[in-house]
């Protein structure tokens, strides 16, 4: 009983097969290539106390805040916002590995203790993890 398909000599099928292997290969390295670029994320929450002195004072002195993390090794992008739900606020850093969301961490720290030491704030929420989508207007 022969094959449910034409006829295919084993060169045709040797070539074909060579194909899909090569296919493969470069779909996975894509894929590899995919995995290796995805970036870390740290989100630290303000609220409570003092974090509405702190915000104001922030945005006083945010272009210093802005040089301070444009430091970081392999930082992508900063954002600082104040919430709607609280009197505080977030700052959210992305950069290319852990290490750098660690960085900021430790700088953020140290730039507050440093020039907002006179206002007492709790301790922020912070929250890391690795980026899904990283969307930008351009």
């Amino acid at each position: 009983m022969g094959a449910p398909y034409p006829s295919i000599g084993q060169q045709d099928r040797s070539r074909w097969f060579g194909s899909m292997l090569s296919t493969l290969r470069v779909q996975m390295m894509n894929a590899y290539a995919e995995l290796e670029s995805i970036m870390d994320v740290v989100v630290r929450t303000y609220s409570g106390k003092g974090s509405k002195e702190l915000f104001s004072f922030l945005e006083e002195h945010k272009a210093d805040v802005e040089k301070l993390m444009r430091t970081v090794k392999g930082f992508e992008s900063y954002t600082l916002a104040r919430s709607s739900e609280s009197e505080g606020g977030l700052s959210m850093t992305v950069c290319q590995d852990k290490a750098g969301t660690e960085e900021s961490v430790r700088l953020a720290k140290e730039w507050i203790s440093k020039n907002a030491a006179d206002i007492r704030v709790d301790a922020p929420k912070v929250s890391v993890g690795s980026i899904i989508i990283h969307a930008t207007k351009s």
